[in-house]
This record gives C-alpha cells, sequence and structure tokens, in this order.
C-alpha cells in the first residue's frame, strides 16, 4: 500500500508537525500544501515536500509541484492563484490537460475530497484553523492503483474522521 500523509495551512505550528511526522513514521511521503509560515529549512519541515502558500513570505518555496509516486501522479499547490475560497472551478481548468491524477490544495482551510471529471482534489483542512469544521484536521492518501484509492482524515490529535473519507477509482 503507498502513503501520503497531506498538511496545510499550519500557520506557524511547530510540536504539531513533529509530532503529525513520529506519529506517521511509517509513511515515506509528506506533503504540505503551503502556509506553514516556516522557513525553508525550518527543522519541522526536513523532509515534507512544501509548496508556497500566500502567508509564506519571502521563503523559496515552488509555486507548484508535480510529483510522481508509485503510478500516481499529484500536482500540489496552495491554491490561492486560482480563486479556491469560492470554487474549484479555476483549478480544475488549470489542471485539466495536466498529466496528473491527484491535486492537493490547500488555502480555504476547508477539509474536502472530491473527484472532478478524471481527476481527484483533495484539500487537507487546517492544522491551526479549521473552516466549516471544529476540529483541525490533516488528510492521507493510500493506493495500490489507480482504481483503489482511499483519503482519510484525522483530527490533530489522530482520531479517524469517517464522514470525510473517499474510495475513489480514477480509470
Amino acid at each position: 500500500m503507498n502513503e501520503v500523509l497531506i498538511l496545510s495551512d499550519s500557520h506557524g505550528l511547530k510540536e504539531e508537525i513533529i509530532e503529525l511526522k513520529k506519529r506517521h513514521s511509517h509513511i515515506k511521503h509528506i506533503i504540505h500544501c503551503g502556509d506553514s509560515e516556516l522557513s525553508v529549512d525550518a527543522e519541522e519541515l526536513e523532509g515534507i515536500i512544501q509548496v508556497a502558500g500566500n502567508c509564506d513570505f519571502g521563503q523559496p518555496f515552488p509555486r507548484e509541484k508535480e510529483i510522481a509516486i508509485n503510478g500516481l501522479n499529484l500536482f500540489v499547490l496552495h491554491g490561492h492563484h486560482h480563486r479556491v475560497k469560492e470554487h474549484l472551478q479555476s483549478l480544475s481548468y488549470y489542471v485539466e490537460d495536466k498529466a496528473v491524477d491527484v491535486i492537493l490544495y490547500g488555502h480555504n482551510h476547508i477539509a474536502k475530497a472530491q473527484r472532478i471529471g478524471h481527476q481527484l482534489f483533495i484539500n487537507p483542512g487546517s492544522l491551526r484553523y479549521p473552516r466549516n469544521r471544529v476540529e483541525k484536521t490533516y488528510a492521507i492518501l493510500s493506493w495500490r492503483d489507480t482504481d483503489d484509492i482511499k483519503v482519510e482524515y484525522y483530527t490533530l490529535e489522530g482520531e479517524p474522521l469517517p464522514d470525510l473519507a473517499l474510495q475513489a477509482n480514477l480509470k
């Protein structure tokens, strides 16, 4: 089983990121969708793939990143350049012709996974300032292949949130 730990919008949290890395130490790939508000060389971000959010001032994080992990093509960005607080239409159009399976984004602090066309869009929510629910959240993406993809959400404390989970087939 392949797994990716997905974080976003931690807005300066440090100990919490270290705790999540320890809790999920078996997961080799960790992605932060922006607004960590930490420096690019912060110890807490070691081993984490991160893109720039609108609050990551002066840090040389990439604006977006394409990553291939064991048969799944991921596209990571924060989302503020695509008006994700209003809708996913702009972002959906932007990635429509890219050879990516899963789009990971943040910015609106709303934990949600949904399929649009042949692509899966995942927002892990916020580790610090959640919207539309009380729980501070992160997500884990797992798959065997593109017809067996699962997104599971957890509270910052590690409690599962089954109402947010999604099983998808991208074939």
